[in-house]
């Protein structure tokens, strides 16, 4: 009996221990993750964010901190990057540092809570039309609009003042008035009770959320993300798609493999593996882009324009609007770019290229006279001349008019060598003569 009871004791001791030291074993608890959400908020972001997050549940982090500093950008990353936030299985903290702005605040607003830092700014979130910066119609401001409002209500934030961030005409009494666009300061969004603290630091808020001693693993972004980034906003992919295609016609028409055409391959590559990366696009689009480029070579060497050539015109635009973050985009991206490329090859052919292959369908020299070389004689002013056959008209011969010889064609057939003709019509350097019959009658 004793020995049963220590043996009870020993269990009854062990399975009171024993979950405490699986729990301080298992080196991952109070593992927080830190990313930065820097710059425009656009696909190549939205990547980044992607592979941060599968980070953070692969390292079993207890929660994920979220630096915002942005002026906004794309509303359709923001969306998808919306939807990690919420869809993370653990809780995401938002820290503004020092501005979320249009977008950034719809992201800074879906997090499971919003911290500013002194002096950082928070709304402004009015949507505008792609790099031109006009207004879009009613039908968009709504849908973005009940975005704002639809984050704000799950995170339990006031959606009126949501809403404000994007309709001017929306007043608040001691928030905002009409007519203007809603943006709040760090302590006047604490003051409204619409964010949740204000920390001078990170350690400071680290402290607050009780990860002062976690374990700190920052996302940081790789080479190729930064590039990724960089290459799919809509001025870099204009101006690879710009220089791309001149390249690529002014390489078809010089000679040989040269300057133009590594600067075209280049160009061609950063578009398309920027686009891969940022995960807009597949391998496929650049084998579409490849076989629009063999098409139109095959096309070039042939005559005529044909279905080769539409071919190859057709791949090259679906490749490049199938690469793009919409249809829309990828339209007005490739719109743009040819009227930019063809720009630039009409002054590269006006003043840089001076050897090419057009060269060997289009005349380069002039027969001036003082090389001398004589242009063809103008004879339309024999028209109504008469003159006598000098040959016999088979219905070609000579005549003489005007006292001068001729080549003539008759316009009857044959005419007798000494009939009397008229001129009756010039073609070019043809001229035609009719018979005089009333007089060869007398």
């Amino acid at each position: 009996m004793p020995r049963l009871r220590i043996i009870l004791i020993i269990l009854v001791m062990a399975l009171l221990v024993l979950p405490s030291f699986l729990q301080g074993s298992s080196g991952n608890k109070d593992t927080l993750y830190q990313v930065s959400l820097e710059g425009a908020v656009e696909h190549g972001l939205k990547s980044y964010l992607e592979r941060a997050f599968k980070e953070a549940e692969r390292v079993e982090a207890d929660a994920i901190l979220m630096e915002i500093n942005t002026p906004g950008g794309r509303v359709d990353a923001a969306q998808e990057i919306r939807d990690l936030i919420v869809e993370a299985p653990v809780p995401v903290y938002a820290y503004v540092k020092p501005q979320a702005l249009s977008a950034g605040a719809y992201l800074a607003m879906a997090c499971d809570a919003l911290y500013m830092a002194p002096g950082a700014t928070l709304g402004a979130a009015e949507p505008r039309l792609g790099l031109t910066g006009e207004e879009v119609d009613e039908k968009t401001l709504s849908a973005w609009e009940a975005e704002m409002i639809t984050v704000a209500e799950m995170r339990g934030r006031d959606p009126e003042i949501a809403a404000a961030m994007v309709r001017r005409e929306i007043s608040i009494s001691g928030v905002v008035e009409s007519g203007k666009l809603l943006t709040l300061t760090s302590q006047k969004a604490l003051d409204l009770d619409f964010i949740d603290g204000v920390f001078d630091s990170r350690r400071d808020l680290l402290e607050h959320l009780n990860y002062g001693e976690a374990t700190l693993v920052e996302g940081e972004i790789s080479a190729a993300e930064v590039l990724a980034r960089f290459i799919t906003h809509p001025v870099t992919s204009t101006f690879l798609l710009t220089i791309g295609f001149a390249a690529l016609v002014l390489e078809i028409a010089t000679a040989g493999f040269g300057v133009a055409g590594s600067i075209g391959i280049f160009s061609f590559a950063l578009y398309f593996g920027g686009h891969i990366i940022a995960g807009l696009a597949g391998y496929e689009v650049v084998i579409l882009f490849i076989m629009g480029i063999l098409l139109l070579i095959i096309e070039a060497f042939v005559t005529g324009f044909g279905v080769l050539g539409a071919g190859g015109m057709v791949a090259l635009a679906a490749s490049i609007l199938l690469s793009a973050a919409s249809t829309g985009e990828g339209l007005r991206n490739l719109l743009i770019s040819i009227v930019l490329a063809g720009f630039i090859i009409a002054i590269s052919f006006r003043y840089l290229v001076k050897s090419t292959r057009l060269q060997n369908i289009i005349l380069s020299y002039k027969e001036d006279k003082d090389l001398g070389y004589v242009g063809p004689k103008s004879f339309t002013e024999l028209v109504n001349k008469e003159g006598v056959a000098l040959t016999t008209l088979r219905p070609s011969g000579t005549a003489e008019i005007e006292g001068e010889r001729v080549d003539v064609v008759s316009e009857g057939g044959y005419v007798s060598r000494g009939a009397r003709v008229r001129v009756v019509n010039i073609e070019g350097s043809r001229v035609i003569v009719r018979e005089i019959k009333e007089e060869k009658e007398e």
